[in-house]
């Protein structure tokens, strides 16, 4: 089961669907606001979504409020290195919030505080090596996504859906281990606002703990300049400590938590948001 991505109005991207169980405005088009608020409140009471979530240009943010909308959380200069971008949430099934993760919550204060920054160039002192991926790796990419994530919340188990991304604005990163590939990421460009997202981190479980995920986004940051993107930023799992401290490490900013937002590993989970301008 998957959730589906579609275009609405001129020109806005949704992700809906039952995996999830909400309404996921990935893309605003500025002409379709704010009709579009209502086609996706009504997507959502239709098919009895639990949340919205929605990525949202700092110009329209007041109409998404006016409508009962929140901010999680905010990213200044997101969009072409200029607009902030909020991320907005409304709950149309408050019962969502009951199993909210509380001792997560309490314990983030701590994981910021205490994560310290490291120099990039230690990273090069093993003898993991990371490359970009092509389309012949498609079939192992989907295979360690397999292996990794029970659920997930777009289908990156599927190699065709990895080929799709692929070729369109998306960079795929792997270390490899006398010939098979151990550990990946990916980054999704949006060229046209010079952002990218840092996102799909997987590590097999014989080789964690060895901080390939840091190798990883380092490579990774370098070819996002290359490629002339201003903005980075990840939506991390709460529960997962490791990935928190890997984008602390590395010099992001934390900005909010999106509450119970993403089925990922069986479960919905709450989300930590961080960037990073470059």
């Amino acid at each position: 089961m998957q959730d589906k991505i579609e275009k609405i109005g001129t020109g806005t991207w949704i992700q809906h669907g039952d995996l999830n169980k909400r309404v996921y405005l990935m893309k605003l088009a500025k002409q379709d606001c704010p009709q579009i608020i209502q086609e996706i409140n009504e997507l959502a009471n239709r098919k009895q979504y639990s949340k919205i979530f929605c990525k949202v240009p700092q110009s329209m943010a007041p109409y998404f409020t006016a409508n009962g909308f929140i901010v999680e959380a905010q990213i200044p200069r997101f969009f072409s290195h200029s607009e902030t971008v909020f991320f907005m949430s409304k709950f149309p099934d408050p019962d969502r919030l009951l199993s909210i993760e509380t001792q997560q919550l309490n314990q983030l204060s701590s994981l910021l505080r205490e994560t310290k920054a490291i120099d990039k160039e230690t990273l090069g002192e093993n003898n993991y090596i990371v490359k970009m991926l092509k389309e012949n790796d498609c079939k192992n990419i989907s295979s360690v996504y397999e292996r990794v994530f029970e659920s997930y919340p777009f289908p990156i188990h599927d190699p065709d859906y990895i080929l799709q991304t692929m070729n369109n604005a998306v960079r795929y990163f792997g270390i490899e281990h006398k010939g098979k590939l151990i550990a990946l990421a990916s980054a999704e460009m949006d060229r046209q606002a010079q952002n990218a997202e840092m996102t799909d981190f997987a590590t097999l479980p014989d080789f964690r703990g060895k901080g390939l995920a840091l190798k990883l986004l380092a490579s990774m940051e370098e070819q996002m300049k290359q490629e002339d993107v201003k903005t980075l930023y990840t939506i991390a799992r709460l529960n997962s400590a490791g990935m928190n401290k890997t984008f602390l490490r590395l010099g992001y900013s934390y900005c909010g938590t999106s509450l119970k937002n993403t089925n990922i590993s069986g479960k919905i989970e709450s989300m930590n948001i961080y960037y990073k301008h470059v």
